[in-house]
């Protein structure tokens, strides 16, 4: 239910039957990525977030199958199991397709998911007929959309194809470079096999609402994370029903997924994301879906083709049809607490300051979910004694922080009496402060199998 001044679209108080759910994460053998991205440290952060299940990432990758073969199975859900009890996984991998069709070049990212480790054997055996698969987690093949989604049924029909981060330019299946304007056209005749989309950092469920393509298909979310610090892994995230049998199971979960039977998302705020406006990175210029009409497309500064984000790409495809979603689904828009702290004290998310302040709302409150979405304002205070934090935390609550759109690879900022803060790229901080934030206490995690 809704309190009074909350987001239109929230979802209102948390279930304790909900499951957070993480599907699409990296392990450390993909580019760019953690090389501390191990089960451990995925487990330990996904609790500190709040997350329930999380999908396994790059299954593709020989050394981390082997790794996931090695926890336990029970109805395609696999159990890494620690001290504190035992933490769900399904098994995930993306990969990347860079092809032409149609006189264009194509590169177009899929995160997937599999009933069991006999089918994983299958696809990387047909993958390895294909390319190598060891050089990275999330391997780049010459496939067709079309094609590989007709393999993975060949393979086992209870596989998942999801185009991954639909709207990113460079390699979403609706980007402004080397996508489509449609699902019928990536994927030909087997489009019935695509039932969701994952909306990216850049877009949310409203402006995936407007595509008339997308209104019999669920509109789900996921991080992408490539780290496992808790302003990348969770997100963004889909919360999936825990069934009344209390036992998850694979099959429930993709059927959740094809039917629209999910609770929502958890959706960074769009503006937040690195592709959302238009523009060029290197000439520090961005501009509006307005305005890049106005300029012809054409970048003032160096008079080259300014990099078409999400925003403009949405409204032009909008225009193809007149969208009728139906069973729209409920989403919460956060950024993540991190980010908060740090905008609210006015020093880095990775500083010791910020980390302090995290650790004893975490030691207090058990997840970071369950301070953005549950606790109350007057139990925050007495933790942090901070009232502009404290309402900071709020206002994300009730999605009224301001963000200055992001744009050609730049995180957008989150703004505060004129003052800007953006994550960014770099790590690096993060890592040299491991023995800084550990939490007091074994972090919560609430009983669901």
């Amino acid at each position: 239910m809704k309190k009074d001044g909350e987001f239109i679209y929230s979802c209102g108080d948390v279930d304790k039957n909900w499951i957070f759910a993480e599907l699409h994460i990296h392990s450390r053998f993909s580019r760019a990525c953690s090389k501390d991205l191990t089960f451990p440290n995925l487990v330990k952060w996904a609790r500190i977030k709040g997350l329930n299940l999380m999908a396994t990432g790059d299954f593709t990758h020989n050394i981390w199958l082997s790794e996931i073969k090695q926890l336990r199975e029970e109805n395609g859900v696999f159990y890494f199991k620690d001290e504190i009890g035992e933490f769900p996984f399904i098994l995930g991998s993306e990969i990347s397709l860079v092809y032409t069709q149609n006189g264009k070049g194509r590169r177009i990212h899929l995160v997937y998911f599999a009933p069991n480790i006999a089918a994983v054997d299958k696809i990387n055996a047909w993958l390895d007929t294909k390319g190598r698969r060891d050089y990275d987690g999330r391997p780049i093949f010459k496939i067709s959309c079309r094609d590989f989604a007709a393999k993975m049924e060949e393979i086992d029909k209870r596989i998942e194809v999801i185009p991954a981060h639909a709207w990113t330019p460079w390699f979403g299946i609706f980007g402004s470079n080397g996508g489509f304007d449609s699902i019928k056209e990536a994927f030909e005749d087997k489009d019935y096999m695509i039932h969701a989309i994952e909306t990216g950092i850049s877009s949310d469920p409203e402006m995936n609402w407007k595509i008339k393509d997308l209104d019999n298909r669920a509109i789900v979310s996921f991080s992408d994370a490539h780290s496992f610090w808790p302003w990348r892994l969770g997100r963004e995230a889909t919360i999936l029903k825990m069934p009344s049998s209390g036992k998850l199971s694979y099959d429930e979960i993709i059927r959740q997924i094809r039917e629209k039977d999910f609770i929502g998302t958890v959706e960074a705020d769009p503006a937040y994301g690195k592709y959302h406006f238009d523009g060029h990175r290197n000439c520090n210029f961005s501009s509006s879906p307005e305005e890049t009409v106005r300029l012809n497309g054409i970048c003032p500064v160096c008079q080259k083709p300014l990099t078409v984000g999400v925003e403009y790409r949405v409204n032009a495809l909008a225009k193809k049809g007149d969208a009728s979603h139906v069973n729209k689904k409920c989403y919460y828009k956060l950024l993540p607490l991190h980010e908060i702290i740090s905008l609210g004290i006015g020093i880095g998310v990775n500083s010791k300051g910020c980390w302090k302040i995290y650790n004893d709302l975490i030691d207090k409150f058990g997840s970071e979910f369950n301070i953005l979405l549950t606790v109350s304002r007057e139990e925050i205070f007495g933790v942090i004694k901070n009232e502009l934090l404290t309402d900071l935390i709020m206002q994300n609550r009730q999605s009224k922080i301001q963000v200055k759109p992001g744009y050609d690879g730049v995180y957008g900022k989150a703004i505060i009496g004129g003052k800007e803060i953006s994550l960014g790229d770099d790590e690096k901080a993060a890592s040299e402060l491991k023995n800084t934030q550990e939490v007091k206490k074994k972090p919560v995690q609430k009983k669901l199998f």
